[in-house]
C-alpha cells in the first residue's frame, strides 16, 4: 500500500497503548516509545470503525447503509461541553469510569474529538482518538471509558451521534 493508499479512517481515528501516568485524563498518554495500534488490531478486539461525512450526516448514504445493515433504529445527540451538558464535571468523571455494556456501543463524532479507552486481551489500555467524521462501534462486553481530549473542552462542542440497537 503506497502513501496515496492510506486508509482514510486513519485521518479521524488513531489508537495507541497508554502509559500508566496519573496526569490529566485529557492528555494523550502515549507510552515511551510510542506504541501505535492499527485499525486492523482494533478490529480483532471487535472495535469497528468508519470515516463518514460528518457535515452531511443527515443525508449520508454510507451512514444509512451501516444503520440498515447493523439494525440501528434509534439515534440521538450528546453534546459534551460545559455549557450544554447538565452536571458536566460529574458526567465527565462518570464517563471515565471503567465499565462495560451488554450491548455494543456506537459513537459517531459530527464535531469535536475525544478518547475512548478500551482494554485489550492482556488487560492493557488502548487509547482510541476519534475526531470529527469518525465512527466506532465497541463490542458488548469490552471494558472501556470515555473522556474529551485537552483541546476539545476549551474550543469545541463535541457532538456525538449516539445510535442504539
Amino acid at each position: 500500500m503506497g502513501a496515496s493508499d492510506k486508509d482514510p479512517r486513519e485521518e479521524v481515528i488513531q489508537a495507541w497503548y497508554m502509559d500508566d501516568s496519573d496526569e490529566d485524563q485529557r492528555f494523550p498518554h502515549h507510552r515511551e516509545p510510542k506504541q501505535f495500534v492499527s485499525l486492523d488490531q482494533l478490529a480483532k478486539l471487535g472495535v469497528l470503525s468508519w470515516r463518514l461525512d460528518a457535515d452531511n450526516y443527515e443525508t449520508d448514504e454510507e451512514l444509512k447503509k451501516i444503520r440498515e445493515t447493523r439494525g440501528y433504529s434509534y439515534m440521538d445527540f450528546c453534546q459534551v461541553c460545559p455549557k450544554k451538558l447538565p452536571n458536566y464535571e460529574e458526567k465527565i468523571k462518570n464517563f471515565f469510569e471503567k465499565h462495560l455494556h451488554t450491548d455494543e456501543e456506537i459513537r459517531y463524532w459530527v464535531a469535536g474529538s475525544g478518547y475512548f479507552d478500551v482494554r485489550d486481551d492482556n488487560d492493557a489500555w488502548i487509547r482510541v482518538w476519534v475526531k470529527k467524521g469518525g465512527m466506532i462501534v465497541l463490542p458488548a462486553g469490552i471494558y472501556h471509558r470515555f473522556t474529551l481530549d485537552a483541546d476539545t473542552t476549551s474550543r469545541y462542542s463535541n457532538y456525538v451521534l449516539r445510535t442504539i440497537t
